[in-house]
């Protein structure tokens, strides 16, 4: 059955078709900036549904480990139940969710539906992957797989500025059905455009469900477990261990059974091929890199200047927004035959270096326009290096495993996506007691340096007066702001730093692992070279 599918006649490349691809990309690129747009405004959406903090953190851990969840599952189903049925359903299933989620009366409610949302929501993206491989003719394949790193790039940096449109100027109810008008436009092309496909149902007799059963729980303990850890004191948590156990001792278990079973939902020996392993490397890295980029302004002027989500938006488009022009230019380059595609990543990788060690020499005088050069050589960077790296991973997939690696891929990118974001807000929050203690400290042993003998030259940055006395509350209120703003400081050069590290652990791998490849529309591609 598998091979009489894998020799089926594709169709011929049509507008017809093209709008089918147009459809899904709408549909992934809406629902992944759904997600994000409600975990920026979530004190609002808390506000508004009258829940706490505590209850309101699960809105975000639900949806995001179905979210991943359905990513490892949804191209079994699209090949089972047919591409275009099965994009359907999941596009309509999100819209339905999202009009719906608002009219709750309560958490527990708001949290399944929240979790069925996300079920659906994360199984746009591997579709999208799963046409661009399938359907798309070589001359033009490159670019599809721009329009699919979009979906994982792009969202993180549009997504503040939506945010504060519907939270300050409509209403957080609009955050869930901003989503309505897209979807519909992408099902009518979704349901036009896309060739309807036999329905394996045999396929049910060789299902892989213990291997479902194993991997998607495992990965959802491993997703509620870190989402939740900050709140549950990490591994001084029972519930914490108990869901990082269990996930280890499940993943574990699957990917033996992944390994033996004749109809997996992830073919491992796929990583056999270096090309292939690097690309699931290299992505994890990039979306860290990627995730650090967005965050870090906004961190600072969040915290240091005290701004909103609207007037530090802006900032965020600055990635966001020229990725649309970036994206086809890269692919256009690709298409080249003596472009090496390792060389274009090297590029990135240098922009984002010169681009952290500029982070790095960040002050609490900084503005926006600091910002500026730092974040726009992040975006020509980031674009340098996920194109490519998607150009030579699915370079040794063959059209049959696109299925295969659709879900290895899409559950690396969504997993990472989670882990980065955690782990850059973990590795913040850590250098800024580290970097407090420190300051906190040295003022303790030369409090000399915050006195004045004169009471009217005390101020927010010299306190006391020379007897060890307090001057006014409002100047050691002030001094304590200064002290906590230096902090934030401190720990954001760090975490540029930090970037550097990743920058370089990627380019390590660019050296070591990946081949040669060619452009898909080459008619013949000479043996791989280092």
């Amino acid at each position: 059955m598998n091979a009489q599918r894998s020799t089926q006649p594709l169709p011929p490349f049509t507008w017809r078709l093209a709008m089918g691809f147009v459809g899904v990309l709408i549909a992934a690129l809406t629902s992944g900036l759904n997600g994000r747009v409600i975990d920026i405004a979530l004190a609002d959406v808390r506000a508004g549904i009258g829940v706490t903090y505590d209850q309101a953190s699960w809105f975000t851990s639900a949806y995001q480990a179905a979210e991943v969840v359905a990513m490892m599952i949804a191209p079994w189903f699209a090949v089972t139940f047919s591409l275009r049925k099965f994009a359907l359903a999941c596009a309509g299933g999100f819209m339905v969710c999202g009009i719906l989620l608002p009219l709750l009366p309560n958490a527990p409610l708001f949290i399944l539906l929240r979790t069925i949302q996300g079920l659906f929501s994360g199984a746009l993206p591997p579709l999208l992957m799963t046409v661009a491989l399938r359907f798309l003719p070589p001359s033009i394949k490159l670019y599809g797989l721009g329009a699919y790193a979009l979906t994982a790039t792009l969202g993180p940096n549009v997504a503040p500025s939506l945010a504060a449109f519907w939270t300050d100027e409509v209403s957080w109810m609009f955050m869930f059905w901003q989503a309505v008008p897209a979807i519909l436009i992408s099902m009518i092309f979704i349901g036009w455009g896309l060739p309807q496909d036999p329905i394996y149902l045999d396929r049910f007799k060789q299902i892989d469900l213990f291997g479902m059963l194993t991997g998607c729980s495992g990965m959802a303990f491993l997703i509620i477990a870190i989402t939740q850890g900050g709140r549950l004191d990490w591994f001084e948590s029972p519930l914490f261990n108990c869901l990082l156990s269990s996930a280890i001792v499940c993943l574990a278990i699957f990917l033996i059974n992944e390994w033996f079973h004749p109809l997996p939902l992830f073919k491992l020996q796929m990583l056999e091929r270096s090309n292939f392993s690097y690309g699931l490397m290299a992505l994890a890295v990039v979306l860290v890199l990627a995730l650090a980029g967005s965050a870090l302004p906004s961190n600072f002027f969040g915290k240091v200047e005290g701004f909103r989500t609207a007037q530090f938006a802006p900032l965020a488009l600055t990635i966001g927004l020229p990725q649309l022009i970036i994206t086809p230019l890269v692919a256009a380059l690709l298409s080249l035959r003596w472009v090496d595609c390792r060389w274009l990543i090297a590029f990135g990788i240098a922009l984002m270096i010169f681009a952290s060690l500029m982070g790095m020499q960040i002050t609490s005088d900084w503005a926006r326009q600091n910002f500026w050069a730092i974040q726009v050589l992040l975006a020509i960077g980031l674009l340098s290096i996920i194109l490519p790296l998607l150009m030579s991973a699915t370079s040794v997939v063959a059209p049959p495993e696109g299925h295969y690696a659709s879900a290895m891929f899409n559950t690396v990118r969504g997993f990472s996506s989670i882990a980065a974001g955690v782990l850059v807000e973990w590795f913040i929050n850590h250098r800024e007691q580290f970097h407090s203690n420190v300051l906190v400290n040295n003022v303790a042993n030369r409090p000399w340096l915050i006195s004045t003998p004169v009471s009217e030259q005390a101020s927010s940055s010299i306190p006391l007066l020379h007897d060890g006395s307090i001057s006014n509350t409002e100047n050691i209120a002030g001094f304590i702001t200064l002290l906590k703003h230096q902090a934030i400081v401190l720990s954001l050069g760090d975490s540029y730093l930090l970037m550097t590290g990743f920058a370089v652990l990627l380019l390590l791998l660019t050296v070591w692992l990946p081949k040669r490849v060619w452009p898909p529309q080459t008619r013949f591609q000479p043996a791989m070279t280092k």
